[in-house]
C-alpha cells in the first residue's frame, strides 16, 4: 500500500525537519518547501493527500494567498484538480497580530480545513493528520 503524501510549506527548516521526523516514522511520504511558490509547484509534481501550511513566509500572508490559489472556485484554475486536497493551517500570526483564526468561524474566510497555533506539539499535530487525511 502507498504511503500517504504530505507536502510541509513553512519557511522553518528546523519546523520541517520535525514535522518530517514524526510523519515518517509513522508512514507517511514526506515533502517540504520553503515558500508558496515552491509549495504550489510541489502539489503539482507529488499530488499529496495533505498540505501542512504555514501563514508567514516571504510575507506575513503568504499562506493564506497559496490557501486562495489552492481552493479558486474557477473552473479553468490551474489547481482545479487540486481543490480538495486537506489544508492544515500553522500559524504564529495570533501572537505577532493578536488575530485568531478557526476553520468553523472563517470557514467562508479562509480556505483552509483546519489550523493549529505554534508552536505545535508534535504528538497533536499527528492526530490532527490522521484525522485529515
Amino acid at each position: 500500500m502507498e504511503k500517504p503524501k504530505v507536502l510541509v510549506i513553512d519557511d522553518d527548516p528546523d519546523l520541517v525537519e520535525s514535522i518530517r521526523i514524526t510523519l515518517t516514522a509513522n508512514n507517511y511520504e514526506v515533502y517540504g518547501a520553503e515558500n508558496g511558490t515552491e509549495g504550489l509547484r510541489l502539489v503539482k509534481e507529488i499530488h499529496p493527500d495533505l498540505i501542512i501550511l504555514d501563514v508567514m513566509m516571504d510575507t506575513i500572508t503568504e499562506g493564506f494567498q497559496v490557501s486562495y490559489q489552492l481552493r479558486n472556485p474557477d473552473p479553468q484554475s490551474e489547481y482545479k484538480e487540486y481543490s480538495n486536497i486537506p489544508i492544515l493551517m500553522l500559524t504564529g500570526i495570533s501572537q505577532k497580530t493578536h488575530m485568531k483564526f478557526s476553520p468553523e468561524a472563517d470557514k467562508d474566510y479562509l480556505p483552509v480545513d483546519a489550523f493549529m497555533e505554534k508552536p505545535i506539539r508534535l504528538e497533536a499535530l499527528l492526530e490532527r493528520v490522521k484525522k485529515l487525511i
